[in-house]
């Protein structure tokens, strides 16, 4: 398993980062949430009060940005200047902002550069001391690790979508708006509902974690043709739903 990068795409409520998380932790691997980096970006531009219209001001200030990220998808952080702002940019005030970064063209080439060198350095070293990485996202399988061993879109049925985050406790017409008017404004720029050629795509809208986290560990094992994605003990399976955290 050593040296392996694991791309995993879909809009927001597949269960994507759960699961992405998941596989990352039983297999002793990276765990890296592209979308975080958007996320960042734009608590970073609010701070700072920028004019998030303004395409070019957004993307000369995600060059300023002086972020740490901490890959261990047991504990996974997002550090701005130091500090830990992992629970701030899921804040509702950020979901509905993100977009505007996430379709500004300039500021995505930015990430998206940066992103690829995380997964790169994670590849030769990093948490996972090279055995190799997760990333999940929006344009990961497309975009940013085309060449990523294992390529998988997932979806699940758009009410699905809405109704798992809304069973995170927060307002339904605000996660609404937050699932599937963000994947609108992001279709714009990026396909994230079609699988590409080459990518898997695995439907989550009936499966529970534990089956979803189970067909992407055989999927791996299948691609790289061993039988090193074996599951754990009962004991450390998640629980019984697929949920979705507030990825990109």
């Amino acid at each position: 398993m050593t040296g392996i990068s694991i791309a995993i795409d879909g809009p927001a409520g597949t269960g994507k980062s759960t699961v992405a998380k998941e596989v990352a932790r039983r297999l002793k691997l990276a765990y890296f949430d592209t979308g975080a980096t958007y996320r960042v970006a734009t608590l970073w531009c609010m701070r700072e009060g920028v004019d998030l219209a303004v395409e070019s001001d957004v993307a000369a200030m995600v060059e300023t940005m002086n972020v740490g990220l901490v890959l261990d998808p047991r504990n996974p952080r997002v550090l701005l200047e130091d500090e830990d702002v992992s629970s701030l940019i899921r804040s509702d005030a950020v979901a509905l902002t993100v977009s505007k970064v996430a379709t500004n063209l300039e500021a995505r080439a930015a990430l998206g550069h940066w992103q690829r060198e995380v997964i790169a350095s994670e590849l030769d070293g990093g948490y996972s001391e090279g055995r190799g990485i997760v990333s999940e996202g929006r344009d990961i399988t497309t975009i940013i690790a085309p060449d990523a061993d294992v390529r998988i879109l997932m979806t699940a049925d758009e009410e699905i979508r809405v109704a798992r985050r809304a069973g995170e406790g927060a307002d339904l017409a605000t996660v609404r708006e937050a699932v599937l008017g963000r994947d609108k404004k992001d279709a714009t720029v990026v396909s994230f509902h079609t699988a590409a050629d080459g990518v898997h795509t695995l439907d989550t809208s009936d499966l529970t974690i534990e089956e979803a986290v189970q067909a992407v560990l055989d999927l791996i094992a299948e691609v790289r043709g061993d039988d090193a994605a074996e599951a754990p003990a009962a004991s450390e399976a998640p629980a019984a739903d697929v949920a979705d955290e507030a990825g990109e």
